[in-house]
C-alpha cells in the first residue's frame, strides 16, 4: 500500500515551527522525525493512537513559556503529557500537535520541614517525592498504582488518589501551590506554603483540570510525618455484595482505616498466578489497614475485626510482621499487571457512595453476563472509587466495541446512583461523551466558559473532557461572532 504524500502547506508548518522551536530548546528537546514521534502516539489507552507533529522535552519553566508562546502565535494545539500512564486517552496527540512532555523537569526545589511542604518539578514521579524526605520521617500521601511511573505533573491533571486516600485525602488535598504556564506563555503563581490563600480559589479549579488551562511546571505539595506503625488485615468472603457490606460498615462505624482495597475472584485468581501471594479461595477479599501506635492500631483492628465476622468471612487474617504485611499487599500491588497477563482488559474509573457497593457489585455481575465479557473488580472500597476492569480480546472483530458499551453502562451506574464519571483517571477522551450523563447543557458551558477565560483559542489538550457536539457548538457561537 502506497503511504499518502504529505500536504506541502503541513510539511512548510511543522517546518516553520519546528524552526522556531529550536530556537528556544536544545536539539535533542525537539522531536520531529516521523519515527519518533510514534514513542508519543498515545498513552496508556492504547486503543486510540495518533502521532503528533512535533514532541517536545523542556527542561524549565522558562523552557516550557517559550514553547508555548510560539506555538500560541502559530496557532499549534499543544497537548501536555506527564508520564503518559493516562488510562482515559488524556495525553492522546492530535495530528496537528506539538507534545509537551515534562520528563526532564525533575528536580526537587526546595524541602521545608518546618512547614511540611516540598517543592518539586512537576515530571518528578509520585513515588520519588517520598523518596526524597523519606530519611527524615516524611512521605508525601497520594499513591496512585502508578506511582512508580507516573509524573506529579499528571497526578495534578487528574486529581489522582490512590490506595490511602481513605485517610489523607486525593492530590487536591495535598497540594498547597503551583507555577502554571498559561498558553499564551504568561507564568502565573497559585497558591503557594500556606493554607487558604486570598482571593478566588484558582488552585482549585487547575487541580484536576486534565491540562485544559495551562502547563503546571512546578508544585508545593504537602509532606506529612511518618506513622508509628501501620498494620492490615485480610478478610476473604464468598460474596461480592457481602463484602461490599462489610465495607459500608466499616465506614458507618467511624473507625477511619489508611486504606480499604477490595479483589473479587478473577482478580485474586489472577494475582495468585502471577505473584503468589497465598490468597485464600473465595470469591471477594478486603485488605484493610490501619495506622497509628501499636494500642491504636489493636484498637482499631479489633473494631474492624469484629464488624467482619458479622458478615461470616472465610478468612481473617491479621498481619503479625512486615513480611506478613508486604505479602497481604502483594497481590493487590500487582493486580493490573496480573490482569494484563490473562486478557485485554480496559480499566473504568467511576466513584459511588459507598453504601451503593453491595448494589453496584450486584449490577455489574448482571451487566457482566448481559454482554458476556467477564469483569474483574479491584478498587480502593473505603473511598467509593470503583476499578471494573472488562475482559475482552483486542484481536477479536466487535470485542473492542462492545467492551466500550459496556463500560459506558458501568459508569452511567455510577452516576444514577449518586457517583461521578472519574475519581482518578480523568475524563480525557475515554468520557467526553459521557459528560451529558453527569452534567446537563448549563454546567458544561460554565466549565466551557471557565476555559474559554485561561484558553481563548481552545489550544490546549483538544478534544478532551468536553462532548465533541458541545465543543463544536462553542466554537461555531465564537466563530459567528468573530
Amino acid at each position: 500500500m502506497e503511504m499518502p504524500i504529505p500536504n506541502p502547506a503541513v510539511l512548510a508548518r511543522k517546518d516553520r515551527v519546528v524552526a522556531r522551536l529550536l530556537q528556544v530548546l536544545p536539539s535533542d528537546a525537539v522531536i520531529s522525525d516521523v519515527a519518533e514521534t510514534r514513542a508519543y502516539e498515545c498513552d496508556a489507552l492504547t486503543a486510540y493512537k495518533c502521532a503528533p507533529m512535533v514532541a517536545v522535552l523542556p527542561a524549565s519553566t522558562r523552557e516550557v513559556s517559550d514553547v508555548l508562546r510560539i506555538c500560541h502565535e502559530e496557532g499549534v494545539p499543544v497537548v501536555p503529557r506527564g508520564s503518559g500512564t493516562s488510562l482515559a486517552g488524556g495525553a492522546l496527540p492530535t495530528a496537528d500537535c506539538v507534545i509537551l512532555g515534562v520528563a526532564r523537569m525533575n528536580d526537587v526545589i526546595e524541602t521545608d520541614y518546618a512547614n511540611r511542604i516540598i517543592r518539586v518539578q512537576t515530571g518528578r514521579t509520585n513515588l520519588s517525592v517520598t523518596g526524597a524526605v523519606e530519611e527524615d520521617g516524611f512521605f508525601y500521601a497520594p499513591d496512585p498504582s502508578s506511582q512508580l511511573a507516573c509524573a506529579i505533573a499528571g497526578n495534578i491533571a487528574m486529581n489522582s488518589g490512590g490506595a490511602h486516600c481513605l485517610k489523607y485525602g486525593v492530590t487536591t488535598n495535598n497540594l498547597m501551590g503551583v507555577t502554571l504556564v498559561q498558553m499564551d506563555g504568561t507564568v502565573v503563581e497559585i497558591g503557594g506554603g500556606y493554607l487558604d490563600a486570598g482571593g478566588l480559589d484558582l488552585l482549585g479549579v487547575i487541580c484536576g483540570s486534565e491540562g485544559q488551562l495551562g502547563v503546571v511546571t512546578e508544585a508545593t505539595l504537602r509532606i506529612l510525618h511518618k506513622p508509628e506503625g501501620a498494620r492490615p488485615v485480610l478478610m476473604g468472603f464468598d460474596d461480592n455484595e457481602v463484602a461490599g457490606a462489610c465495607v459500608s460498615d466499616i465506614i458507618k462505624a467511624g473507625v477511619l482505616p489508611v486504606a480499604i482495597e477490595f479483589m473479587d475472584r478473577p482478580c485474586i485468581e489472577a494475582t495468585e498466578a502471577f505473584a503468589g501471594a497465598g490468597y485464600p479461595d473465595c470469591e471477594a477479599l478486603l485488605i484493610v489497614e490501619v495506622e497509628g501506635s501499636d494500642a491504636e492500631i489493636d484498637d482499631q483492628l479489633a473494631r474492624i475485626m469484629e464488624i467482619a465476622r458479622r458478615h461470616n468471612p472465610v478468612e481473617l487474617r491479621e498481619s503479625k510482621s512486615p513480611e506478613e504485611s508486604a505479602r497481604i499487599w502483594l497481590g493487590r500491588k500487582s493486580a493490573f499487571g496480573a490482569m494484563g497477563q490473562i486478557n485485554d482488559y480496559m480499566c473504568l474509573d467511576g466513584t459511588i457512595p459507598v453504601s451503593s457497593l453491595p448494589f453496584v457489585l450486584r449490577r455489574i455481575g448482571e451487566m457482566s453476563a448481559e454482554y458476556g465479557l467477564r469483569v474483574g473488580n479491584v478498587f480502593h472500597a473505603g473511598d467509593g472509587n470503583m476499578h471494573p476492569l472488562i475482559l475482552f480480546d483486542a484481536n477479536k472483530p466487535g470485542d473492542l466495541e462492545l467492551c466500550e458499551t459496556f463500560g459506558a453502562e458501568v459508569l452511567k451506574l455510577c452516576v444514577e446512583v449518586g457517583g461521578c464519571l472519574t475519581g482518578e483517571h480523568g475524563v480525557g477522551i475515554e468520557k467526553r461523551d459521557l459528560m451529558h450523563v453527569q452534567y446537563n447543557k448549563d454546567d458544561l458551558e460554565a466549565q466551557m466558559a471557565v476555559k474559554d477565560v485561561f484558553d481563548p483559542q481552545w489550544l490546549l489538550n483538544p478534544a478532551k473532557v468536553f462532548p465533541l457536539d458541545a465543543s463544536d457548538a462553542r466554537r461555531r457561537i465564537e466563530m459567528a461572532a468573530q
